[in-house]
């Protein structure tokens, strides 16, 4: 019964990480790319004229396309950099709850940017569900970590990117010109961002607070452990969060500023920074650009494209689950690992496959199973396991922190990205893989050496993994393997060159 309470609050919350990451990465590419674009567009020009009597000018309609679709992503840096301050104030649960007004002021600005003939609503309230996206992404893993019992804190975790996926697949799919997809629909398509806002304040407030936040920062009863776990098997997860509490007493949450200058905290903070950065430079972008290219080479028609496009979105949420389903036994180094692995490999065929394209009839097939093939492998490795692995590096008084550098890396990095893709694909083409391959190969090769084996273990028992290893070898008197030779070479490195800079 305490299970099925658990995965059922999963889903709600989920819903909400649904709406808030489906604006963040699919309408950005949706929106930019398709029938919205145009007739946002269109829409921009014929109030411009109304209004001043004259035609705007093709500078300043780019001008205010461009801001249109860039304070989303400022949006989301406000929204990251204060959703953990705001999840210590106001918990987990409130911070969620006061969240769905961002989203509720964003839907009602861009539903009446279009009646009222106003397109400044549409700055508006993209910036505002930017700060929406910003602080669920920040939040809710946070949350869900938090409530989830220590042997399914993987797969539950692993619901944030399912439902993400699930968002994708749902703006895809209604943005189809069967759907929402006209022209004359889109402010109705903008608004749709209401619909998990308000279904996420009509429930959550039936559930309680995160336990772990109430035992550790309040210290507040375990009346939410037992509601959460059930009345018989909550005892292991309070001793777990038990010593976590007495290692912190004294402790306040931290500040973002604090991590950096705590010491025993440097090579999590590094992961955190290699692995979200990352998580937007690793060609993903790449491949969705690419995509209508490689579809219409393969002789899919034009009008029939979308429909492609939906077909990469199911790829991606199925791969989600199949992720979710094997985080637990595979743990999260495999997954991880594999995932960037297989993307540099496929790095490597789509460029030879987009240099040869048009040189055999059959090549262009092959550049769709590139597609695929990435996008599958994304979604099992860094898709999945990123913001899990931020929830597990980090004790109680750092999480919080913690998301807030991680959110701000990722949005920063997502806005990076968005800046300089074109001069990249202008200048080297299909090679540009070549630098995702780069990437890719390097983000793999730091995490086998350096990431530990975060399944099953408890926060405490991961922080000891990154600064007590040598010591307990040392202790124990146990000769060091070639790999912990290895890694303690690297960390030595790092310690003395990139390190230097923060002293």
């Amino acid at each position: 019964m305490s299970l099925c309470s658990i995965f059922v609050h999963v889903t709600i919350i989920q819903v909400k990480a649904d709406h808030s990451f489906h604006a963040r990465q699919h309408l950005f590419i949706f929106y930019h790319l398709c029938v919205s674009s145009q007739a946002v567009q269109n829409f921009i020009n014929q109030t411009w004229t109304e209004r001043y009597n004259t035609e705007i000018s093709t500078q300043v309609l780019t001008l205010l396309w461009s801001t249109i679709v860039s304070i989303f992503t400022l949006g989301g840096l406000v929204g990251a950099s204060v959703g953990g301050t705001l999840a210590i104030r106001f918990g987990r649960k409130g911070t969620l709850l006061f969240n769905n007004t961002f989203a509720l002021l964003a839907a009602l600005f861009m539903g009446l940017s279009y009646p009222s003939s106003t397109f400044e609503l549409l700055i508006i309230g993209r910036f505002l569900t930017g700060v929406n996206a910003g602080i669920g992404i920040c939040v809710q893993p946070l949350y869900i970590g938090e409530i989830a019992p220590r042997a399914l804190r993987g797969a539950m975790a692993m619901g944030t990117s399912i439902f993400i996926t699930g968002g994708i697949l749902t703006g895809q799919v209604i943005g189809l010109n069967e759907l929402l997809g006209k022209e004359e629909y889109w402010p109705i398509l903008l608004s749709t961002i209401c619909i998990p806002a308000v279904m996420q304040l009509l429930i959550l407030p039936w559930f309680p607070e995160s336990p772990r936040y109430l035992l550790i920062d309040r210290g507040d009863d375990v009346a939410s452990l037992m509601w959460f776990h059930g009345p018989d098997k909550y005892h292991g997860e309070k001793e777990d969060m038990e010593r976590e509490r007495v290692s912190a007493i004294g402790i306040k949450p931290k500040k973002p500023w604090e991590l950096f200058t705590d010491t025993s905290l440097r090579w999590q903070l590094l992961t955190l920074f290699v692995i979200h950065t990352s998580q937007q430079l690793n060609g993903i972008n790449a491949i969705y650009f690419y995509a209508d290219y490689v579809f219409t080479q393969a002789g899919i028609p034009a009008d029939k494209i979308p429909y492609a496009t939906v077909g990469t979105g199911a790829c991606e949420c199925i791969t989600a689950l199949t992720c979710g389903l094997l985080i637990e036994s595979l743990g999260r180094r495999a997954l991880i690992i594999g995932g960037y692995s297989l993307m540099s490999v496929c790095c490597v065929c789509f460029t030879i496959a987009l240099t040869f394209q048009e040189s055999s009839p059959w090549v262009p097939y092959l550049s769709m199973i590139c597609v695929f093939a990435f996008i599958l492998s994304f979604g099992l490795g860094p898709g999945g396991v990123t913001n899990i692995l931020t929830t597990e590096l980090f004790t109680q008084t750092d999480r919080p922190a913690a998301y807030m550098i991680g959110g701000s890396i990722n949005w920063i990095a997502f806005f990076f990205i968005g800046m300089i893709f074109p001069f990249i694909v202008n200048g080297l083409k299909q090679y540009c893989f070549l630098v995702f391959l780069v990437i890719c190969c390097l983000v793999a090769t730091y995490i086998f050496f350096v990431v530990p084996e975060t399944k099953n273990k408890t926060f405490l028992e991961i922080q000891s993994e990154f600064y007590s290893k040598k010591k307990l070898i040392a202790a124990n008197g146990t000769e060091e393997t070639s790999h912990e030779i290895t890694e303690s070479c690297l960390k030595s490195f790092v310690n003395n060159y990139f390190f230097f800079f923060l002293q």
